[in-house]
């Protein structure tokens, strides 16, 4: 523990520093980083040892503050979490220094730092606190933290609603998450965790939704997503990564502590997010796939990603519930797999996304084209990171929608027709949502780095710095090693899952030991895959060595002279999908009409408005904006007018407590 209280003490004094060497850009970036990255790996070195031997660790000090305490502890769950903090937050912090180099004259580039390194501490104080005072105050710092990061180019009009969006959606959840710990403290007499017990099933009940409505709206459950797809794209690169990829797990973090907290589960709260996984999983890669910014479909994505592990959960709630131990322990281990797989190959997309938009000045996927020659390095790992998302073999993205699979076939096979019905309408939903994706990413990668530049701006395109590419590559190698060693990955997974699921650990073990078997079985298909690709390559080069080889340009079907125009754009390639589930979308189409036969120009435009914040944030946020504007004649401009409210409301509040 005392290494990781330093650890978290390294990060937090760091970014105090990199504040006060603000005026010193590029130091200011140094300190932070450093900073980060030694606290990083500090604190691993007791989260990955609590990982591996189920033990916990923990700290407690008094405070004066009412109800509270300094109560923290490490135990497997919060170790879990921790890892995909510190790692992505480390390798994002060496991304940004070079990605921030453009900004070094004209942003203070301290105060981003702090915010960052504030960012990183209050993320791992969230998963370690076990008061709730003290969780809401890392919850806090974490939310103001990150809003202060999206609004990093607060010039542009967008980049400031995208920030209040995300404040005001924060702070709703928050409401929640206060009236969650007020009912949860009012029912068990303390705000310590680990004093909590003997919940009544009516208020847990209560209890449940109110954690769901919190915690989902950082998550981002369908419909409280809508800030997602808004901040996500304002904010730098580096901390959309991390906000992407680590950040809104906090929020699956905190419906699995009250889970745990909550203890034996009703059977409805397993089907309840059931359907918030089925439904944020497709309704996400949906709007994904009708998206024009690289940056804001990424976005979209984190919601359907979010969604496959609330879908893991609710089947793990599903086998609690009903007796079921096997699905019990598959469903959180899809679940809580998924949520580190999804850190690294989401913080790889979203810093590939950053490089393309650093190298072309643009991420208007519609504008770019012809990178792979360009940016090769980039386009090799962002290749990878598309592979992974998109639910392929060998890679960790696969590794953890396979664990869920798994449990719904064993569900299947063993327990009725009502099983059956159960996972065909569950695999159908992952089918659908995995193959969606593969069609969102071969249109992103597709139509950015194949093909020809369809603008200046791609042509002009260059391979990003060292210090860019080696964070890409680092999670590229993470992508493929953890689908390669997921057997092992499963087995030291065990501690997590009997605390997770408070079956018995024998239990877990055994079931743990059955599906490493049964994951080798996937490591041998694709080490024979790896094995032919490699063989058919050294045979293509042992069959060529000695020969001329000449390249040619491609058969042009008869045109004389193509164009970039002549390819598909975004647009075009997904067209038919949209088309298929334009009830769900509401896409609305701006064709350019032709009165010529041979028109010199022509065009065809689509845009896809997300329809939760259209028909109902929108006129609910108007509705209330018109209410309170009624008011507006409260505001004098008088300070003895606004001295008697306070003394008014003082008066009340006085005769209310004296009542």
């Amino acid at each position: 523990m005392s290494l990781l209280i330093l650890g978290l003490c390294v990060i937090a004094c760091s970014g105090f520093v990199a504040l006060l060497w603000g005026n010193k850009p590029k130091l200011s970036s140094s300190l932070a980083c450093a900073g980060v990255v030694a606290g990083a790996v500090l604190g691993l070195i007791p989260a990955i040892t609590v990982l591996l031997n189920g033990a916990k660790e923990s700290l407690r000090y008094d405070w004066s503050i009412p109800l509270g305490s300094f109560f923290i502890e490490l135990d497997p769950v919060s170790a879990l979490f921790l890892i995909p903090i510190f790692v992505l937050s480390a390798l994002a912090a060496i991304y940004g220094t070079q990605y921030l180099r453009p900004y070094h004259q004209q942003k203070f580039l301290g105060a981003h730092w702090f915010f960052y390194n504030m960012l990183a501490a209050s993320m791992a104080m969230v998963v370690l606190a076990r008061n709730a005072v003290l969780f809401l105050i890392a919850w806090e710092v974490m939310s103001l933290a990150s809003f202060f990061l999206v609004t990093f180019e607060h010039e542009e009009k967008q980049n400031r609603e995208a920030g209040w969006t995300y404040l005001v959606a924060m702070h709703i959840g928050t409401a929640f998450l206060l009236a969650f710990f007020i009912l949860l403290g009012s029912s068990t007499g303390s705000l310590d965790f680990d004093v909590i017990g003997n919940i009544a099933p009516s208020t847990a009940n209560i209890l449940f939704l109110l954690a769901v409505i919190g915690f989902g709206t950082k998550a981002g459950f369908m419909p409280m997503h809508v800030w997602l797809p808004e901040a996500h794209p304002a904010a730098p690169s580096h901390v959309s990564a991390v906000m992407s990829g680590v950040m809104i797990k906090t929020g699956i973090y905190g419906l699995v502590r009250t889970l745990i907290l909550l203890g034996q589960p009703q059977e409805w709260w397993a089907w309840l997010l059931i359907a918030i996984g089925v439904s944020s999983g497709v309704l996400g890669v949906l709007f994904a796939l009708a998206q024009h910014d690289l940056k804001r479909l990424l976005a979209y994505h984190s919601v359907e990603n979010i969604g496959i592990i609330t879908l893991g959960l609710g089947l793990g709630l599903l086998g609690l519930s009903t007796g079921l131990p096997a699905l019990a322990v598959l469903g959180f281990a899809g679940g809580l797999f998924h949520v580190v797989n999804h850190a690294f190959f989401k913080g790889l997309l979203f810093l590939g996304a950053g490089s393309i938009a650093h190298a072309t000045g643009t991420r208007e996927i519609d504008s770019l084209g012809g990178l792979l020659k360009r940016m090769p390095w980039t386009g090799l790992t962002f290749l990878i990171g598309a592979v992974a998302i998109s639910g392929l073999p060998p890679l960790n993205g696969f590794a953890s929608e396979f664990l869920i699979y798994l449990g719904v076939f064993k569900n299947g096979i063993t327990n009725g027709a009502q099983a059956v019905v159960l996972a065909l309408c569950i695999i159908g939903g992952l089918a659908l949502i995995g193959g969606l994706a593969c069609a969102c990413f071969t249109k992103a990668f597709g139509i950015i780095f194949l093909g020809e530049p369809r603008t200046e701006h791609a042509r002009r395109a260059h391979e990003v710095a060292f210090a860019m590419r080696l964070p890409m590559l680092i999670l590229a190698i993470c992508c493929i090693l953890i689908g390669l060693l997921s057997p092992y990955v499963i087995r030291y997974a065990a501690p997590v899952l009997t605390q997770a699921t408070s079956l018995d650990s024998q239990v877990v073990a055994e079931e743990v030991a059955d599906t490493s078997t049964v994951m080798w079985w996937f490591v041998a298909a694709a080490g024979l895959l790896i094995g032919l690709v490699v063989f058919l390559a050294v045979m293509r080069k042992w069959m060529l060595r000695g020969r001329t080889v000449r390249s040619a340009g491609t058969w042009d079907c008869g045109y004389a002279a193509p164009s970039p125009r002549m390819q598909y754009t975004a647009s075009s390639f997904a067209q038919p999908l949209i088309y298929l589930f334009k009830p769900f979308l509401m896409t609305r189409s701006k064709p350019v009409s032709t009165k010529e036969y041979f028109p010199a120009e022509s065009g065809f435009a689509t845009e896809t408005a997300d329809v939760s914040l259209r028909y109902l944030f929108e006129p609910v946020f108007n509705w209330i904006n018109k209410t309170l504007s009624r008011l507006h004649w409260l505001q004098h401009g008088r300070l003895q007018l606004y001295v008697l409210y306070i003394a008014l409301t003082l008066l009340i509040l006085l005769v209310w407590k004296m009542r």
